[in-house]
Formats: structure tokens, sequence, C-alpha cells
């Protein structure tokens, strides 16, 4: 979950003639990088309209949570969000959007939220607000200095959504719709734009990314080419998108971060059939095997499911046995969660949770183990970092460009620049780094987004 907000913000107010400071809004996420993306268009959003943009623990007037229903989990977490929220905050205007109201709005009227606003109306989710808010009270609310993006070293930037492949367990299809590509043009100006105010890196998010107006190629060939942002990550593609091109553009550019997202979510091909995914075991082994070939040093991260229905002891061993082969730099663990609506759900022989607890366990540690050797992979090597944030009064935490965490202890202000880095002993889940290039001086006006 993540909270937006925005620092070295000002309230105006003017007595004489009983002007009101700005209304406040905060803007919370559940769920996966779109989600995120989404959720730091609106806080620009807005900005742009005259609002202050804060942090949820600062009793904000207005309070939106983009909610997330891939799980029972998240409903939950969704849920408990908002009841929290109104709870501390009774005179707040509480609203909820985004995933879990498409698939259930009945469920997240929970006591406190006033408003539901469906993926169909998220683009109208300030014109909603504003008409909800007392006339007297918003008069002023344009009569206000500049105030700071809640910019991000690492931005999150939306090229797609929805999807339409209809995997037996996901609710994304029902809740999203089909698939559909931003423009270039729009993407390529939203880019140039955060490079233009000091962002270091920028993640291409969508449900399907690879499927971007059948060429996510050419879009990421002209952002290498117009747009002057020193990183660009991917957010998450399918086996049947590496193409030869898309690859070789990755292996020729060292603006494009070393890493690939690609959701397994079984080894055991007998339950992928099942959960209607678009290739097989030997076709994402292969493409992994591509793409390393390419470039050795790329992190391979990936999602698992375990649990799905019918899931024996023999078909959970074989995906654990093929994601050991594998040996992901990164696992994302999910034990199954039925959707109504979907295949999956009246799919017969469940597995009990406390099976899938059990699993989920020994994917983790394997998860654990896999991460580690990835890291140690690097010891001794020199790589760029992005430094991202600050612990205490001299820690600093970056990323390489294929996600390795990295430490280091300084008194310099590192926040959103980029240094060379030697890699050396482990520390905590990463690698503790030795800065050996001074750091570039392109900074963030301020730090815009907290993790909680």
């Amino acid at each position: 979950m993540r909270a937006l907000c925005s620092m070295n913000t000002t309230e105006t107010g003017d007595p004489e003639h009983g002007s009101s400071p700005h209304v406040t809004v905060a803007v919370q996420t559940v769920g996966c990088k779109l989600n995120q993306a989404e959720s730091e268009a609106l806080a620009r959003e807005f900005l742009d309209a005259g609002f202050k943009v804060v942090a949820p623990n600062k009793r904000p007037d207005v309070y939106i949570l983009n909610t997330c229903t891939v799980t029972h989990i998240a409903d939950r977490k969704c849920r408990q969000y908002l009841r929290s929220f109104h709870r501390t905050n009774p005179n707040s205007l509480v609203v909820a959007m985004g995933c879990y109201v498409d698939r259930s709005e009945s469920d997240v009227r929970v006591e406190g939220v006033d408003i539901t606003i469906s993926n169909m109306d998220k683009d109208r989710v300030v014109e909603i607000v504003q008409n909800q808010l007392d006339p007297k009270r918003y008069l002023n609310i344009n009569d206000c200095s500049t105030l700071d993006d809640p910019f991000r070293t690492r931005a999150m930037t939306k090229i797609q959504d929805g999807c339409s492949h209809s995997c037996s367990y996901c609710i994304v299809p029902f809740v999203r719709g089909p698939e559909h590509s931003i423009p270039m043009k729009t993407v390529l100006d939203e880019i140039e734009a955060q490079a233009d105010n000091g962002c270091q890196e920028i993640v291409l998010t969508g449900t399907r990314i690879g499927t971007y107006e059948g060429r996510i190629e050419e879009l990421i060939r002209r952002i290498l080419k117009e747009t002057s942002i020193p990183r660009i990550r991917l957010s998450s593609l399918q086996p049947e998108e590496l193409s030869p091109f898309l690859i070789g553009l990755w292996e020729n550019n060292d603006r494009v971060c070393r890493h690939i997202h690609l959701a397994l979510q079984s080894g055991s091909q007998s339950v992928l059939e099942r959960m209607n995914r678009a290739y097989t075991i030997v076709e994402y082994e292969a493409a992994v095997k591509t793409v390393r070939d390419a470039m050795p040093d790329i992190a391979v991260t990936t999602d698992i499911i375990v649990g799905f229905p019918g899931e024996t002891d023999e078909e959970f061993q074989e995906s654990l046995e093929f994601c050991k082969k594998v040996g992901f730099a990164g696992m994302h663990i999910f034990p199954y969660s039925a959707r109504n609506g979907t295949k999956a759900a009246d799919m017969p022989n469940k597995v009990a949770d406390k099976v899938k607890k059990a699993r989920s366990q020994i994917m983790l540690d394997l998860a654990t183990q896999s991460a580690r050797g990835f890291c140690q992979r690097f010891q001794g090597e020199t790589m760029q970092v992005l430094w991202e944030e600050r612990k205490g009064k001299n820690l600093w935490i970056g990323h390489t460009g294929n996600y390795i965490k990295v430490y280091t202890k300084t008194d310099e202000f590192l926040e959103n620049c980029l240094s060379n880095v030697r890699l050396g002993t482990e520390y905590e889940q990463g690698l503790w780094g030795e800065i050996i290039t001074a750091p570039n001086t392109v900074r963030l006006p301020g730090k815009g987004v907290w993790q909680q």
C-alpha cells in the first residue's frame, strides 16, 4: 500500500476577507503498479485543481482509496483502511474507487464511505469530489501559491489498461474491461515532463503492457529516442511478448533496466492448463533462456499462485522444482483466492486453507533463498544505483537497474541521485555498497511519496 503526499506546500487564508485554507486530499493505494500509476496521476490532477495533497495521517478533508480486488486479502485490506480512516476522521469525505467498487460496490459501502467511483468514471474523480464539497468551503480553493507535484524518484507511467485474455482465476477482465492503450504521444509527453521535473526512472505500467498498440517495441524505441529520462523499467510481460526486436532494444541500451517480470503462476503444466495461461512450461523456460543469453545480468522475477483448485501434492512439487530450476531473482507468492464469476471459482477439489498456508511458506522460503543467491552473484561488481530513501541520519537505500537493493552510509544528501557503486557484503535483503563516483546533481523538489 502506498500513500501519496506533497511536501513544501503552503496554506493560504485571508482572515480579512474570510477565505479558507486549501481543501486537503489524501490518495491511498492498494494493489498493483497500475493502481499506483493511476493514483499518482490523480494526485497531480488534484494539485492542478488547487487542492493540497497530503498524507492520510494529516486528517485530510477528502480521503480517496484506490482499491484492489485481486484476492480476498486485498478486499479485506480495503475495507479495513476505509473503516479505520472514517473512525479517526468522521468529518472527512471518504471516497472508494477502482476495481473493488466494480466487482462488489455493496461490499465497499461499509461504514463511512460517502462516494464510490468505478473504473469507468475514474477520469472524473476530481469533478465528482468537487461537486460533493461545501461551496462555501471550496470558494477560494484556487487562490493558492504554486504547489509541488507529488513526484517520486521512480514514477509509474500508465501506458495500457484492461485485459482481453481470460485466465480462469482472474477478475481483472471483469473490472477493467478489454485491452486498450494510451496514445503514444500522451505517453511520450508525460515521460518527458517527468524527466524535466527531475525524475530519474519511469516504470511502464498496465495490465498487459506487452499488448501496447500491438507494438511495445516501437514505444520503447521512441522513449529512448525522444525523451531524456535516464532509466526505463518495464512492469510485467508475457513470454510470447519477448520479440527479438524488444530483446535487442534491451540488450543495446543501458537506459532500459535489466529487469523483467514474467508472471509464471505455476510451474506445473497441468495446473497452467487449468489456469488457461497462454504459454506452456517449455515456452516459459525458453523465454527465460533467451533473455538471459542476451543479458546474463538480467533479473527475472515472477508471481506464483499456490493451492489452485485441484493442485495435488505432486503438482505443487513440480511447481516448486521448476522455480528452483529457473532461479528467480524475486518471487511474489499468493495463496489462491476464489473470485466469484471466474471459472476457477466453480472448479472442484478446493485446496484446504492449511495446505495453502503450508505450501505458501515453502515457496516463500525458496523465494528468499533464490533472491539471496541472485544478489550474491554481483558481489564485487560495480553497478549504477538510484538512491531513493534515507533511514535515520545517514543510511541510504537504492536499487540497481536489475533491482538489487543497495545500502550505503553517508552524510551527503543522495535522494534521487544516480551513482556508480561497488557492491559488497550482504546486508538485510540486499548488498552493502561503496560509492565510487560522485552522484549526479539531479534531485526531486521534495519527497513526494511515502511507502507504508
